[in-house]
Formats: C-alpha cells, sequence, structure tokens
C-alpha cells in the first residue's frame, strides 16, 4: 500500500490512476512534475480539462467531437458529402483522416454490436446513419470498422438494413490484420485500405 505525507496529493494520484494506461506510479510521477511546474501551469491545465468537459458537443450529423453544432469535417464544403465512411468511435475517424486519403465524411457509431457486452444496435447510431441513407443523398456507405467478429456481426447488421437503398456498400480492404483496430494500423496501410475499399457483397462468399 502506497504512504503519501499529503492526502491531496494521494487524491490527485487516485483520480490519475483511473486513467487509461495510466498505473499508480505514472500517475504519481506525473503529480510530481505538476508540482514542480509554476502554478499557472496547473491552473490552464485543469481548466482546460473542465471547460472541454463542460462545452464539448457531438455533431448533431457524425457524432464527432465539435466546438459547435456541427463539426469541422461536416462543415467542409470541400468534403464529398455522397460519401459516408461509418466507423466505430472518434479515435478511427482521427486515424483515418491522418492518413490524408478520405476526402468524404463519417458515420460515428459509438460502438459495435457485441451481446457478450449488453451492446445491441439501438445502443449504436445506426438508426441515425439509415435516416442518413434513407433521404436518398448519400451514393456510398465505406465500412470501416474493425475486423473482429464483432466488427464483422455489426457490418452485416447494417448492411442488412441499407442494402434495398440505392447506394453503394463498400468494406476496406483486408490488408489489416484479423483482429485489428483502426487506430492501431499504421497510416500506409490503412490509406491503401480505403482506395483499395471492396463491394461489401463480395465478402459475405467468402
Amino acid at each position: 500500500m502506497n504512504s503519501y505525507s499529503s492526502k491531496l496529493v494521494e487524491n490527485a494520484v487516485n483520480e490519475l490512476a483511473r486513467l487509461p494506461g495510466i498505473g499508480r506510479k505514472t500517475a504519481l510521477r506525473l503529480v510530481l512534475h505538476l508540482l514542480k511546474k509554476e502554478e499557472i501551469a496547473t491552473i490552464s491545465l485543469g481548466n482546460a480539462i473542465m471547460k472541454m468537459r463542460g462545452e464539448i458537443m457531438f455533431c448533431s450529423e457524425c457524432f464527432n467531437i465539435s466546438d459547435s453544432e456541427v463539426c469541422e469535417i461536416c462543415a467542409n464544403q470541400n468534403r464529398t458529402k455522397e460519401t459516408i465512411c461509418v466507423v466505430e468511435d472518434i479515435r478511427d475517424v482521427m486515424a483515418i483522416e491522418n492518413t490524408g486519403q478520405f476526402k468524404g465524411v463519417y458515420h460515428i457509431l459509438g460502438g459495435i454490436i457485441s451481446p457478450m457486452d449488453g451492446i445491441g444496435p439501438h445502443d449504436l447510431q445506426i438508426d441515425s446513419l439509415i435516416k442518413r441513407v434513407a433521404q436518398g443523398n448519400i451514393q456510398e456507405i465505406i465500412m470501416a470498422l474493425s475486423t473482429t467478429i464483432e466488427g464483422d456481426t455489426t457490418n452485416f447488421y447494417i448492411y442488412k438494413k441499407i442494402k434495398d437503398y440505392n447506394v453503394t456498400i463498400s468494406t476496406i480492404a483486408r490488408g489489416i490484420a484479423i483482429g485489428d483496430e483502426l487506430e492501431y494500423t499504421d497510416e500506409v496501410t490503412l490509406g491503401r485500405s480505403i482506395l483499395n475499399r471492396m463491394p461489401y457483397e463480395s465478402t459475405l462468399s467468402k
């Protein structure tokens, strides 16, 4: 059990240790680092976090994080609004944007179907995706979910829901190994998988 000379330090360590990927040793190192910095630096960090948490919004169109009702990607007139890339979460948008190979817009589901975790279709932003397709302005839906059983299940569920609409349904090329998540895939491989996407129907017979 760790022993601290200050309850304030212990409380700060406990809170930082709640963050993913940060153990108690790393949390203590961060706390001691902040104590060495000028007070204004720590205050600025705290204010930035509180402001982000209090004012952050989710795009009304794609559910990306945003400072306004519509995110910068959806509001960009140079993006191809007729092409939607369906991803699991915000980190996937960041990974794909880093490739510089995709010029369409996104739809963030907020997860994937996972009965083991109690996550069903109605827990995700699938109905809102169907509504976007039903409006008739969408030409292509690109499935860019992780190549896991859960990802494939979600792909197939969405495919069944939108296959009767006049829209092309494709999936990223399987240059990404089975079980890989987009955020951990290198930019070159991910970029090529988007450019070399294939019709989703062609994957069903395999």
